[in-house]
């Protein structure tokens, strides 16, 4: 059984500390490790592969570093652009396939979204288990969540008889209800949230994608003949994926192999009540967080201090945040906006992120601190002409060969050694000394030692803008 792990996402639901360059999965909401990394580790003691991350290409440095962090070898397929979940594990069946050792059968995919929570991880195990013996025999099988409430925010799973190995035959995949169908899907007993968890045969899935879609079928076929690998990285044919319809798994296989008439069941769901939550919105986050006697649940890494304050949601990643006299709101601090919120409300985040993105703001897409695969960095004051930035470089990391056009920049290393090229000159700078790039000078920084480099840039000029960048040489394929 290989894990399948989606870590696709726009970054909208949780802003403004998710964003598009640092969704959800990536973040630590619900203890120690990140997402990604918690759904990684919930594979301990129920799969011995490797597993395969799907990503888009922009986030590929997180996923390598955080899965390596967690002590996962991965690999990681980067999609271009986003086609929703059908072509994604289309692209995971093809790759798993093509390294089969010959003689082999086809492998079992386990296929995981990376920004779930899921408390009990026993029972998670026990339920993917459940599934495996139909799985192996041919059948398409999925993860259903007992429901707790008549939610409207999730598809649902009507489930008929039961079949061999306890699981129970697939009737059908229903929309998102209204509250009085959610209401009577919930006092019938027979009916589960879809959890977007699958487990299918890599070879059955894509005969039945082939089947049900074959226009998305031979698109990812297509786009899986002219991969590039690169270091943990399968990179797939760019233009021959972006031709690929936009479908999610559910819309092209599981409605239609589920309403087949026969005898056999094409879809088998396992029951799973393991505290399960796809944390879809700051409210979401609220109920699965540890709460004071006062109903309120607290995060990040900044004090807080509530008075007369009730079952509200307060997140600070820095600095000091108060609240008085309140009752059931969200308070999201980052260092570049705040967010305040009616917890019910918090589903309409997405406007707000419209909004910003519709006004050419820069704070739906990027953080004040961007990670960059040699490290990071903050920027912590900027004005009509100049910009200042606190830079970490990881131990032995080097960032690209480059040139600016319109600035020049101060480097002042604050810990840490710092190896500078500055035009035909290589030399080093330690800890309280400082260096002058030139505007039009090509330089490069790089890290030589065995702690990370923290400096401080300040850029003067007349554009101070990313994209002012030329890149002559990179490790990380940027140039």
């Amino acid at each position: 059984m290989i894990p399948v792990i989606m870590a696709g996402g726009s970054g909208t639901r949780l802003w403004p500390l998710s964003r598009t360059a640092y969704p959800k999965q990536f973040l630590k909401l619900s203890g120690q490790l990140t997402m990604l990394q918690q759904t990684a580790a919930r594979l301990d003691g129920l799969s011995n592969q490797d597993p395969v991350v799907i990503c888009n290409e922009a986030h590929r440095f997180l996923v390598a570093e955080q899965m390596l962090l967690g002590g996962k070898k991965t690999s990681i397929i980067l999609e271009p652009v986003g086609r929703n979940t059908a072509p994604a594990i289309a692209l995971a069946a093809l790759q798993v396939l093509k390294n089969l050792p010959d003689g082999e059968d086809a492998p079992v995919l386990l296929i995981l979204a990376a920004d779930h929570v899921i408390q009990d991880i026993e029972a998670f195990q026990s339920a993917a288990e459940q599934l495996l013996p139909a799985v192996k025999a041919g059948q398409f099988g999925t993860l259903g969540i007992v429901p707790t409430e008549a939610a409207t925010g999730y598809g649902y799973i009507q489930a008929g008889a039961e079949v061999d190995g306890g699981c129970l035959a697939v009737q059908q995949f229903v929309e998102k209800p209204d509250a009085a169908t959610a209401q009577t899907y919930l006092g019938a007993g027979n009916y589960f949230w879809n959890s977007g968890m699958f487990m299918v045969r890599a070879d059955r899935y894509l005969e039945e994608l082939e089947r049900f879609r074959p226009d998305i079928h031979a698109a990812c076929v297509k786009a899986m003949s002219a991969t590039a690998e690169d270091m943990d990285f399968v990179r797939v044919d760019a233009e021959s994926f972006a031709e690929c319809p936009d479908e999610s798994i559910d819309y092209a296989i599981m409605e239609p192999l589920s309403a087949l008439d026969g005898d056999a069941a094409q879809v088998v769901v396992a029951p799973l009540d393991a505290g399960w939550s796809d944390v879809g919105s700051w409210s979401a986050l609220w109920d699965i967080a540890d709460k004071c006697e006062n109903g309120n649940a607290t995060l990040g890494s900044g004090d807080v201090i509530l008075e007369d304050t009730t079952n509200s949601f307060v997140y600070s990643g820095a600095r000091l945040v108060t609240t008085l006299g309140l009752d059931g709101v969200v308070v999201v601090d980052t260092p570049d906006a705040l967010l305040v919120a009616s917890k019910d409300k918090v589903q309409e985040v997405k406007r707000i992120v419209a909004q910003i993105k519709q006004q050419g703001r820069s704070e739906f897409e990027q953080h004040r601190e961007v990670y960059r695969p040699w490290g990071k960095y903050d920027s912590v004051d900027n004005g009509e002409r100049y910009q200042v930035k606190c830079i970490t470089v990881k131990p032995g990391a080097k960032l690209s060969v480059q040139m600016h056009h319109h600035r020049a920049e101060h480097w002042i290393v604050v810990s840490g050694t710092a190896k500078v090229t500055n035009g035909e000159e290589t030399y080093l700078v330690t800890e309280n000394e400082s260096t002058y790039i030139p505007i039009g000078q090509v330089h490069a920084l790089e890290n030589p030692g065995v702690i990370e480099l923290e400096m401080i840039e300040v850029q003067s000029g007349s554009y101070l803008g990313e994209d002012d960048i030329v890149r002559f040489k990179d490790l990380y394929g940027r140039a």
